[in-house]
């Protein structure tokens, strides 16, 4: 089970990397080794995989967002 978590985490900064290098390409910049290596690996993902990386994504990104709303504006509340 730690090894499944260890690559979902992997999995997402790989999408997080490949992400960068496909804005990257579409600028027309040139891309560096590291960044057309992330992009295949991406590329040869399954899709349950990238589904589950973006998924988890998406979760964290909304988990965050709500902890740091319930802080910011839980103080104008009167208890």
């Amino acid at each position: 089970m730690a090894d499944e978590s260890a690559e979902i985490f992997d999995d997402l900064y790989l999408g997080l990397r490949a992400g960068g290098a496909i804005r990257k390409q579409r600028r027309g910049e040139p891309l560096t080794t590291d960044e057309r290596e992330a992009l295949g690996r991406w590329q040869r993902l399954s899709t349950w995989r990238k589904a589950l990386a973006v998924g988890g994504f998406a979760v964290g990104t909304f988990g965050l967002g709500f902890t740091l709303g319930g802080l910011v504006f839980g103080r104008w509340r009167k208890a």
